[in-house]
């Protein structure tokens, strides 16, 4: 979709570095999540460990697969090259957004944060994967520019643990805010930024657009 740009260069760079971080910060360094599982205190029910880690590694799995799919259907090389194949890593990328936002399910009521923090996230879920069927509802009825426009807010969001972190730095390390304060006001301070944000891209990438 985007052409080569320094636009979709900085994405595909950010994509790539957030990926490998990923797999090895959950499946190498801290393969337990013992770090974030520190700052789940006051849980209202107890933390089923083993199925806990077992849903957080196909939450981060498909997360990552999520970013590279929606990555490589950005690049309009491929999509000249193969539309089939295009069509195909798009439904791997709806499949893999269900996914995370199931696992996501699961896990939101052990959210750092409490009941505050598990609201934002299946907020979160329901809108996510509401606009990935979006974008898939208007490529089949053959609008291609509102298609591209829904899936850049889509992929937006694949950035989402990325902003909530980042914030949380910034509260917490930053500015001295509570671990677990700084943690929900970065949940929703993430969704508005990502929401904000996508809106800026498609304003720059396809500014002369009518749709």
């Amino acid at each position: 979709m985007f052409k080569r740009n320094p636009l979709y260069v900085l994405m595909l760079t950010l994509s790539v570095g957030l990926i490998m971080y990923t797999v090895y910060a959950n499946f190498i360094h801290d393969p337990h999540a013992a770090a974030f599982l520190n700052h789940k205190t006051n849980l209202k029910r107890p933390l089923p460990l083993t199925l806990w880690l077992n849903v957080m590694y196909v939450h981060v799995f498909f997360a990552c697969l999520a970013m590279a799919s929606g990555a490589i259907n950005f690049n309009e090389g491929f999509l000249r090259r193969s539309r089939k194949g295009h069509r195909i890593n798009g439904y791997i990328y709806l499949i893999s957004v269900a996914l995370v936002d199931l696992t996501s399910g699961y896990m939101a009521p052990y959210a750092t944060g409490g009941k505050i923090s598990s609201v934002a996230f299946n907020l979160l879920n329901s809108v996510w994967l509401g606009m990935t069927i979006a974008a898939i509802v208007q490529i089949r009825k053959k609008r291609v520019d509102k298609h591209r426009k829904w899936m850049v807010r889509s992929y937006a969001f694949c950035f989402t643990n990325l902003f909530i972190h980042l914030f949380t730095y910034v509260l917490n390390d930053g500015l001295g805010l509570d671990y677990v304060l700084s943690y929900r006001i970065s949940i929703y301070a993430a969704i508005a930024a990502l929401f904000l944000l996508a809106e800026l891209v498609i304003r720059k990438v396809y500014r002369l657009g009518k749709n």
